[in-house]
């Protein structure tokens, strides 16, 4: 008997997008998102916010919004908040208590602002290593973004190290989606594009048009399930504590999350807290 991971509704397919700081051109990618209909998981340093009435100097390419403008802006269906640490440092070299500091301090302050748990991390310049690691774990962290890119669109196994398939700048990002929406999955698991950047990069390299030619490759895809990153835990999570009969003619799901998978190449729906005949 051969499994493998589908999403929901049996689609072979996932993108999830993460985007970094908190910055003011985050509103017009927030646009795009709601033109294709697609999400994204956006990486905010609580401590870091502009002064309300806070403008943007001429010609300065990275400008922060302020706690209002945040709370208006991310508080959306197509938008997760995760953590970036509370000041952006080079976590790993931060003295332990420092480090917990920083990531329970925007944790907290990202809950109160949203009044939502707030579960997921993006490494700030991209920089952990094993003791920050456990120092997420520890703070409740179960996702963490970093900066290294695979090109594939392989399943996380280690979240807290988790990779992506490319940053947005990079040449072969177009390439990427072409194999992604027009490849065959074939009885593996489902695909994941995983795809990262901060949006003031389009402002400093004048190039709008690569996301939104990104967006009109990928999105509106029926074979596409289009999730922030927490969704896409959840749901992996969910499909990874399947429990099987021992003969294999019995699937039971233990979670609140219905769950899609492929058993010799048959679709099977596994309902939430039901067990299935395969």
């Amino acid at each position: 008997m051969k499994t493998s991971l589908l999403f929901p509704d049996g689609k072979e397919k996932a993108l999830t997008l993460s985007y970094d700081d908190g910055v003011d051109t985050d509103r017009q990618f927030i646009k795009l998102l709601e033109k294709y209909n697609v999400k994204s998981t956006f990486n905010i340093n609580a401590g870091s916010f502009s002064p309300e009435g806070s403008v943007r100097p001429e010609g300065q390419i990275h400008f922060r919004l302020s706690e209002s403008e945040v709370k208006a802006l991310y508080n959306h269906p197509l938008c997760e908040v995760a953590t970036h640490s509370f000041t952006h440092p080079w976590l790993d070299k931060q003295p332990t208590a420092q480090c917990m500091i920083e990531i329970i301090k925007d944790r907290q302050a990202l809950e109160k602002l949203f009044g939502k748990i707030v579960r997921g991390h993006a490494y700030p310049y991209g920089t952990y290593n094993d003791d920050v690691v456990e120092i997420l774990r520890k703070a409740g962290i179960v996702y963490a973004r970093t900066v290294e890119s695979h090109y594939s669109f392989k399943i996380p196994t280690d979240w807290l190290r988790m990779g992506t398939t490319c940053h947005h700048p990079e040449s072969c990002l177009l390439e990427l989606a072409d194999k992604f929406i027009d490849g065959e999955v074939g009885n593996n698991d489902g695909w994941l594009f995983y795809l990262w950047g901060h949006t003031y990069e389009f402002r400093m390299d004048n190039n709008w048009e690569v996301i939104e030619k990104f967006f009109e490759k990928t999105a509106r895809n029926d074979n596409v399930w289009y999730a922030t990153n927490i969704e896409v835990y959840d749901y992996v999570t969910a499909y990874r504590s399947l429990v099987y009969s021992a003969d294999g003619d019995m699937v039971y799901n233990p979670t609140s999350t219905d769950v899609w998978v492929k058993i010799d190449g048959k679709k099977i729906s596994v309902p939430a807290g039901k067990t299935v005949n395969i």
